[in-house]
């Protein structure tokens, strides 16, 4: 085929969002005819879409080039912006402040009102983003989308008010910038926007939602965004991230088999393309599911690939060695996670585990500072989802402080918004909670049944850990709350050992099993050796 007969072809494809035949065809062409400044930026957008960093830059370069050549300074501007942009976000800072620096002179050199001026407010606003000043950052993008209807620039609209609305989420405002961000959806699904515009603004609107802790719409995104990339099954940039959403959502559903191969994919995905936030981010959901299913050394090395990636491994490690059963590391690390921690949204993610942690720790005014520091954001957030979290941290934290009718109630509406949720791991562990509030207002049936809900829930999932827990507080509930020594003692009274003999046998002071067999009468309710020893045969002692 000729040169001009692919070029066409390579249009064509590029149209239809074909990207592998799309760059085949418009390289071929690339060979064998000069390429216009758009067709390279066509080619530099299928390489981009394709994963391939370095020919992308090197295309839309030369796609920069022949705007100067033919005397559109503005349009290289615009190529040098989008190639900054792309640097930055792949973490080249040198390379990408360069091609920004570019695009702001050549703006500057023509001197009249342009669209390339909002364009130009983008990376201020980013700027601020990653500084905290959110509000600073939300207003230098409602500048350029205001730039961007004035002329009239769908991408840049479409950019502007979804990066608008995620920094005010994150400045607190939620209500407004969840507004913003449905309006960058709506943008990219009725208008026609550019492939790399739209996944930029499918990913950052989910990554919105999430902050905002709007699940209903993270799942109608992230539903949007598969069907986005279905349709294009070449695509490797923004695929990663997509699948990482979906692994998430999946976890949260309680297919933890479906997250945990979603996750896996993701992140082979998200290496192609070199992602390495969205490799981080499959690691890390890879590291929750293995922690969830008792999969301690996957767990941990999960955990150490996302940390590697440039991800905070924390809560999930700290959870993980509260697990393994090294209380005093996972107090350590959340308290060192909360003590470096200002951002808002980072330290809403990280304070259920905090509570969780320090009630476990021994800890609990911690545990009640973080209680109250979700319930002040869940009063001012208007989410459901948050006000669920802060309501079972509120709960969990009451009922380790001994106010088991204030935590009862709070944990019933948890537990009913988790369901309604359809949050099936998150409710049954609420329901443990319940039963043990009921237990201790001595309503065993009550206890009995809420545990056998959370149970089955457990077994279904695979929650090994959570099983393990239920099985060692039944042994311990059918003990009547003696410890291992105290049934050893026991299995000896009843075998007539006085207690001289009982130290001798365990190699220990009489004093010790003199108080060993008072806490054993007491526990009991017995005053008698006799009587003890009808409960040690009660107890399959013997």
């Amino acid at each position: 085929m000729s040169g001009a007969g692919e070029l066409e072809r390579g249009r064509a494809l590029y149209a239809e969002g074909a990207w592998l035949d799309a760059h085949e065809a418009l390289a071929g062409a690339d060979a064998t005819t000069a390429l216009g400044a758009g067709d390279l930026e066509r080619l530099a957008t299928t390489a981009y879409m394709l994963g391939r960093l370095e020919e992308y830059v090197e295309a839309m370069a030369r796609g920069h080039q022949a705007h100067l050549d033919a005397g559109a300074p503005l349009l290289a501007a615009r190529c040098a912006f989008w190639l900054g942009m792309q640097l930055l976000l792949a973490g080249e800072t040198g390379r990408g402040t360069g091609w920004i620096g570019r695009a702001q002179r050549l703006v500057e050199e023509v001197g009249e009102d342009c669209v390339e001026r909002g364009y130009l407010r983008l990376p201020v606003a980013f700027r601020r983003q990653g500084e905290g000043a959110y509000d600073e950052g939300a207003a230098a993008a409602e500048d350029a989308a205001a730039i961007a209807q004035r002329f009239g620039d769908r991408d840049l609209f479409a950019v502007s008010i979804h990066a608008q609305g995620n920094m005010l989420v994150r400045a607190g405002r939620p209500l407004e910038g969840l507004a913003l961000l449905d309006e960058a959806m709506v943008a990219i699904t009725t208008s026609e926007v550019s492939p790399i515009a739209t996944g930029m603004v499918y990913c950052g609107v989910i990554l919105g939602c999430q902050n905002a802790y709007e699940l209903g719409r993270a799942r109608e995104w992230t539903a949007a965004l598969t069907e986005w990339c279905e349709r294009q099954p070449d695509m490797v940039a923004f695929s990663g991230r997509c699948h990482v959403h979906r692994a998430e959502i999946m976890q949260l559903g309680g297919a933890w088999s479906d997250a945990l191969e979603e996750a896996r994919y993701a992140a082979g995905r998200a290496e192609r393309g070199n992602h390495r936030s969205a490799l981080a981010a499959a690691a890390y959901v890879q590291g929750e599911v293995h922690r969830l299913r008792g999969e301690f050394a996957e767990a941990e090395d999960a955990y150490r690939r996302a940390s590697e990636c440039g991800r905070e491994p924390q809560p999930g490690l700290a959870l993980l060695r509260l697990a393994q059963g090294d209380a005093h590391a996972a107090r350590a690390a959340v308290r060192t996670l909360l003590a470096q921690t200002t951002d808002r949204a980072d330290r809403l993610r990280q304070l259920p585990a905090c509570a969780e942690i320090m009630v476990a720790a021994g800890d609990p005014d911690a545990a009640r500072r973080a209680a109250d520091e979700l319930d002040a954001a869940a009063r001012s957030h208007e989410s459901g989802l948050l006000g669920t979290i802060a309501l079972q941290t509120r709960g969990t934290v009451d009922l380790a402080t001994g106010d088991v009718e204030a935590a009862l109630p709070a944990l019933r509406h948890a537990w009913q918004a988790w369901e309604e949720l359809q949050a099936p791991y998150e409710a049954a562990r609420v329901r443990v909670l319940m039963a043990a509030a009921c237990g201790d207002l001595g309503d065993r049936d009550g206890a009995a049944l809420q545990l056998e809900a959370a149970r089955s829930v457990f077994e279904q999932l695979g929650a090994r850990p959570d099983l393990e827990r239920l099985d060692a507080a039944a042994r311990h509930d059918e003990s009547r709350g003696l410890t291992a020594r105290e049934l050893e003692v026991l299995r000896l009274v009843a075998e007539g050992h006085t207690n001289r003999a009982i130290a001798e046998e365990l190699v220990i002071s009489g004093r010790t099993v003199d108080r060993h067999v008072s806490n054993i009468f007491s526990k009991l309710g017995v005053s008698s050796r006799a009587a003890a020893t009808a409960h040690a045969y009660e107890l399959q002692l013997l």
